[in-house]
């Protein structure tokens, strides 16, 4: 486990259903997974992270790097207000948040390797 990672306390509670999250993964999440696993960017992500109170999609513990893949169900003015409040709780511990669409994940996933590379780098 990381040194950083010990900063990230979590709900225990929040492994099952993280688990349960990896099993029934989007397309795009799916795609972006094959594309990050096993360190291709330079350092190591997991999947469905449970981060204090909630789960991110992608997390790198070294970096302090969240990666969100937001489907159609995120354009919704409650779901987009419950990101914003959940994006600056995580921001507020130190963590970078990156948002990607899934429809862009699928259609240009290439791109949001690239980019997600950038981010990895500290350049994004």
């Amino acid at each position: 486990m990381s040194p950083r990672f010990a900063r990230f306390p979590y709900r225990r509670d929040l492994l099952q259903k993280a688990r349960a999250l990896r099993k029934k993964s989007t397309l795009g999440e799916v795609l972006l997974w094959r594309a990050i696993k096993g360190r291709q960017l330079g350092c190591e992500f997991h999947r469905q992270v449970p981060v204090g109170e909630y789960i991110v999609d992608f997390f790198c513990h070294e970096k302090g790097l969240a990666v969100e893949i937001d489907g159609s169900t995120h354009d919704h003015e409650e779901q987009f207000l419950y990101d914003q409040k959940r994006q600056a709780w995580l921001e507020g511990k130190g963590i970078r948040v990156v948002r990607f669409a899934e429809m862009e994940a699928r259609a240009n996933l290439d791109g949001v390797v690239d980019a997600l590379q950038h981010w990895v780098d500290g350049i994004g």
